[in-house]
């Protein structure tokens, strides 16, 4: 008995003993430094960003369908319940919450690229507004990163002006990720949500439409910027429709945030690309951007590179109902002379934002 005492004793002050060691081991090894913090939230913010865009709507769906056939059945009735009684929602201004927009972690997501607005002129409250986004790139960061949220100073550098976004109409038929976008300020890329923003919901409001579309995602490539704009006119005859003005936007680096396998005009894959855009309304592009553990691995986050988006001056458009299509022709033109001079003087001054920016690493 008193030997196992003694082992015990023996035992208890070697423990003793070590517990200094370790304590002073655990503080030998570094800790994350604040820019190895600030670097993380970052990717998670972005991360919890493209989940959102690329999954939220198809899991959600998959998920109300499967509680169907439990007991929790009564969940996907009511939300059912719910998508009918408010399904013009969308198409009547949403139901953005301001909130949404100012939440944290969109600052982390801005200064992940990094994101930077860049204004040229007032644009007065008095007015409604369609700003034309340019290029389209594969996911539209710049255009939400500055449209729908908070982070880069839309409220303060335009005050009076209600920013929204437009985006396919089908997205807002997914369960959970039309309420996502409503929240931010989304509305569907349709005649009729677009019309009641400019017509219905008084004045100050400025509807972000990007204009090349999906179409255009199919020629996204790092340092080449191609536009899909010449028979894109619609844009003008609802500005002349509603008197709203032009204002041309365009975000330097968009095109740099994935690779992309871009397949030649006819050849099988380009028409595959085409006839599938034609049908879902989307472009099923082959690319890749960075992993999650390393910028040397590859995934579906994008790459860090500085994003400058400038907004233009507004081309002024008088109301009438009935445009001729040469009047069309005439303010389509024009707002294609404003975003190449927008281009023109400022591509330059991109090339210094971004050399100045700081890319974070992880």
């Amino acid at each position: 008995m008193k030997t196992i005492i003694a082992a015990c004793s023996q035992n208890l002050s070697g423990s003793r003993a070590s517990l200094p060691a370790a304590l002073r081991t655990l503080l030998a090894v570094p800790w994350p430094s604040q820019r190895d913090v600030r670097a993380w939230l970052q990717l998670l913010a972005v991360l919890q960003w493209v989940l959102s865009f690329l999954l939220l709507g198809t899991v959600s769906l998959l998920l109300l369908v499967y509680l169907v056939f439990t007991k929790f059945w009564p969940i996907s009735a009511l939300y059912l319940a719910w998508v009918i009684f408010d399904w013009d929602t969308p198409e009547k201004g949403g139901r953005r919450l301001p909130c949404l927009r100012r939440w944290p972690v969109w600052r982390h997501f801005r200064d992940y690229f990094p994101v930077k607005l860049v204004k040229t002129h007032d644009l007065s409250p008095s007015h409604n507004y369609i700003i034309g986004s340019h290029p389209h790139g594969i996911l539209c960061v710049g255009a939400f990163c500055n449209f729908i949220t908070g982070s880069t100073g839309f409220a303060e550098m335009f005050p009076g002006i209600r920013p929204f976004l437009t985006t396919l109409a089908g997205n807002f038929r997914l369960p959970l990720f039309r309420e996502y976008l409503m929240s931010g300020g989304l509305c569907p890329v349709t005649r009729r949500a677009i019309g009641y923003l400019l017509s219905k919901n008084g004045t100050g409001n400025a509807v972000a439409i990007v204009i090349g579309g999906a179409a255009e995602s199919l020629s996204c490539r790092p340092g080449i910027t191609t536009l899909i704009l010449k028979n894109r006119k619609g844009f003008v005859r609802m500005a002349l429709q509603h008197g709203a003005y032009l204002v041309p936007s365009f975000s330097f680096g968009e095109n740099d945030l994935f690779r992309q396998v871009v397949f030649e005009e006819g050849s099988w894959m380009r028409s595959i690309q085409q006839r599938f855009q034609k049908m879902m309304g989307f472009a099923p592009c082959v690319f890749y951007g960075r992993g999650l553990t390393s910028v040397r691995s590859r995934g579906f986050l994008p790459y860090a590179r500085p994003i400058t988006t400038v907004v233009g001056e507004p081309v002024m458009v008088p109301k009438i109902e009935d445009p001729s299509h040469e009047t069309v022709d005439m303010y389509h033109e024009m707002y294609i002379r404003s975003l190449l001079k927008l281009f023109n003087e400022n591509k330059t001054k991109a090339s210094s934002w971004r050399r100045k920016s700081r890319w974070p690493r992880c």
